[in-house]
């Protein structure tokens, strides 16, 4: 009870003190809360459309050498590492060639050997003037044609070596594998489609903007991405296709993503907000704005320190925790921002008023 007493004293002092002073002379006990004032921020304004989240890196990947599938490692819908195995072709033609190109590199490795010890012990010779200039001439193009022979075996090793490093097919980057177009068993040829796949790392959206905002969206050069109510995501950059569709009069644009953006995979509906222009808004903190069914209000404290719950209409929520106030407040009242704290206050309050 002495309590309750107290709490009245603490609330009507201020009042009292107003009275009796004649008028508000500054004498007033401010509010036992946080405030602040309503305020006019200058703000982007943005056009919001719809877009579509596409992965950048999408590859089909395509036999490079003939042979007959012996594995495929992957089915659909599975996670792949970046360089893993995904199919493997059966090799026996391939090695037989590379075995081959081994040996003659190591016969024309023999020959290169040869050549050159002859040519050495020739050069001796002719330097002490014991041959002939064409003897000499010959041993230098006997050296030179095995050289050449040489480069040519080291050369068909490596293209039998790439041959058979192309019956083991790999991944180009770390991706899930979206289809796959052959079975084990099947003969497959140059160029012909083996497995599809997309990266989840990299993506973008695509959207059409209509040809009377493109002009701002290129200048300004701005977007975020919304998806189900999660904190939006700034775009990296913005690709314009130089062209308007003739049947809609609209410009593609891609809006690329983060690299490992969570919680967007390819093929889902998003908006886009592109920024347009700025205008000038009056914004509140979010925090001070109450629910109440399908009433929304701020608690305004006015220059006596009383407090009343008013009705407003409140707009988009800004990025750095304020909202816009569409209608209700003026700029430069103050509002609480302990709602729960002013909804005691004002109770309390009314208790005290005669």
């Amino acid at each position: 009870m002495d309590r309750q007493l107290n709490r009245s004293i603490a609330i009507l002092a201020p009042v009292l003190a107003v009275v009796l002073g004649g008028g508000v002379t500054g004498t007033a006990v401010a509010v036992p809360f946080e405030t602040a004032r309503a305020e006019r921020q200058l703000t982007v304004q943005e056009q919001v459309l719809d877009g579509r989240v596409e992965a950048v890196h999408r590859a089909t990947v395509s036999a490079q050498t003939s042979g007959r599938i012996v594995e495929l490692v992957y089915d659909v819908d599975e996670f792949v590492e970046e360089g893993a195995l995904i199919a493997r072709l059966r090799d026996t033609e391939q090695r037989a060639r590379l075995n081959q190109a081994s040996a003659a590199l190591r016969e024309a490795e023999a020959r290169f050997s040869e050549a050159e010890a002859e040519y050495e012990r020739i050069r001796g010779i002719f330097e002490r003037q014991l041959v002939a200039r064409a003897e000499m001439d010959r041993a230098t193009a006997a050296r030179d044609s095995a050289r050449a022979r040489l480069e040519s075996a080291r050369a068909a090793v490596a293209g039998a070596e790439e041959q058979l490093e192309y019956t083991r097919v790999r991944a180009p980057y770390a991706g899930i594998v979206t289809e796959r177009f052959v079975e084990v068993g099947e003969s497959v040829s140059p160029g012909q489609p083996l497995i599809a796949g997309i990266s989840l790392e990299v993506l973008r959206v695509t959207t059409d903007v209509p040809q009377r905002h493109i002009g701002a969206v290129r200048e300004l050069g701005r977007a975020r991405v919304f998806h189900d109510g999660e904190t939006p995501v700034d775009a990296d950059g913005l690709t314009f296709f130089p062209y308007a569709d003739p049947a809609t009069n609209t410009f593609s644009v891609r809006v690329d993503l983060p690299v490992g953006t969570e919680g967007l995979f390819p093929g889902m509906f998003v908006k886009v907000a592109f920024a347009v222009g700025e205008r000038e808004r009056l914004v509140v903190p979010e925090r001070a704005v109450v629910y109440r069914g399908e009433l929304v209000g701020v608690y305004v404290v006015d220059e006596t320190e009383r407090v009343s719950l008013r009705q407003i209409r409140a707009g988009r929520v800004l990025d750095d925790g304020m909202i816009e106030v569409l209608a209700g407040l003026e700029a430069g009242e103050r509002v609480a921002l302990e709602p729960v704290h002013a909804t005691l206050y004002l109770k309390e309050q009314r208790e005290t008023t005669p």
